[in-house]
């Protein structure tokens, strides 16, 4: 894609998404639950973080961390006894991170019914080598419609998340300039 972050020649060769997609499944029990008896919130993110790390890892070829969760949104409850299924692939890359995109399905262990999407989340994942430093990630390779489509809007978040970065530092800046503690 035009669009990529320029990489130094002779870098990673890139990678279909289909490479490092996956799905992670999980019965809920009642271990699970939270005050209201429905599956809690955490236990989903967490879930959420596996399949998304799983992901990351895969495509960058080792080990991969948690540098954010830009957005995670719960549209179903859950409950003890529903099949969760995780699924997570790279919707984006830079030189040195990932956005995962995962969407979360539910569905009845004991009915035949189809499963329902009850939530997703947008996180991003930096490659990191075995001192803890940012290493290069091969380059993700949109196959379908919906994948460009995914890679675009990956594209939007990013510069939002920058921006928003920028303007909370000037912020920060502005307020200690004027001898304004926090």
């Amino acid at each position: 894609m035009t669009d990529q972050a320029p990489r130094p020649e002779g870098d990673i060769p890139g990678k279909p998404t289909t490479a490092s997609r996956t799905t992670l499944s999980h019965i809920m029990t009642g271990s699970d639950t939270n005050l209201l008896g429905t599956v809690h919130g955490g236990v989903i993110m967490k879930l959420v973080d596996d399949a998304a790390g799983a992901v990351a890892g895969r495509h960058s070829g080792g080990p991969a961390v948690t540098a954010s969760m830009d957005e995670m949104v719960f549209l179903e409850p859950v409950r003890v006894g529903d099949l969760v299924h995780v699924r997570a692939q790279v919707n984006w890359t830079g030189r040195s991170s990932m956005e995962v995109g995962v969407r979360v399905m539910a569905e009845r262990w004991n009915e035949s019914t189809p499963a329902q999407q009850v939530g997703s989340a947008y996180l991003v994942f930096a490659a990191v080598d075995a001192d803890g430093k940012p290493r290069p990630v091969p380059q993700v390779i949109p196959e379908t419609e919906r994948d460009k489509r995914r890679y675009q809007e990956a594209q939007i978040r990013r510069t939002h998340r920058l921006a928003r970065r920028r303007a909370i530092r000037e912020l920060r800046e502005k307020r200690a300039a004027e001898g304004i503690e926090d």
